[in-house]
């Protein structure tokens, strides 16, 4: 850690999909500190672009008890991690299309604050619908196309409330790839 001496880190808690580590440091005036870090894989996320129009998913998010609409997005499933693999398995599972093009528009952190976790952010085009493949934990989800206007119109109004997509919408506007 830069300008901490770490003093120890453990483990606290663990499952499948993520890790919470305890560590403690030494601040460079000399007050000892305690930080806990949430350690969860990368993940991608995907623009779906055609004719001006975004494919947004809504699905059922149990920690706010709610459905919302969000770009598709998803955590590595391959072994070797590769995030723009996971953008066409994501796209194919979540809305049934496969790209023809996928271009990585970046990375960002999820909330550095707190976690390691960070994404890559992708806008996909030369859609074809192929059907979806839904996994357990995504029953009940729903895949539809919205306009680019629609989906701004939807963040100021705040019916998009995943900061996820709406960081990665608002990258993909100020590179102009949507």
């Amino acid at each position: 850690m830069q300008d901490l001496s770490l003093l120890s880190s453990s483990i606290v808690y663990e499952n499948p999909w993520l890790r919470v580590r305890e560590d403690r440091f030494v601040r460079p005036g000399g007050a000892e500190g305690l930080y806990g870090v949430v350690e969860k894989d990368d993940f991608a996320v995907i623009a779906a672009v055609a004719d001006g129009r975004v494919q947004l998913v809504e699905q059922f998010r149990y920690p706010v008890q709610g459905r919302y609409w969000e770009l598709p997005q998803g955590v590595a499933k391959s072994a070797n991690g590769d995030l723009l693999e996971t953008a066409r398995i994501e796209l194919r599972e979540e809305t049934g299309f496969v790209a023809e093009d996928i271009v990585d528009a970046g990375p960002l952190f999820l909330a550095y604050g707190m976690t390691t976790q960070a994404y890559r952010v992708f806008v996909a085009t030369g859609l074809t619908q192929v059907g979806t493949a839904l996994e357990a934990e995504e029953e009940g989800l729903i895949s539809r196309s919205f306009s680019i206007a629609e989906v701004e119109r939807m963040i100021i109004a705040g019916e998009i409330r995943d900061s996820v997509t709406v960081a990665a919408f608002g990258l993909l506007r100020l590179k102009g790839l949507i």
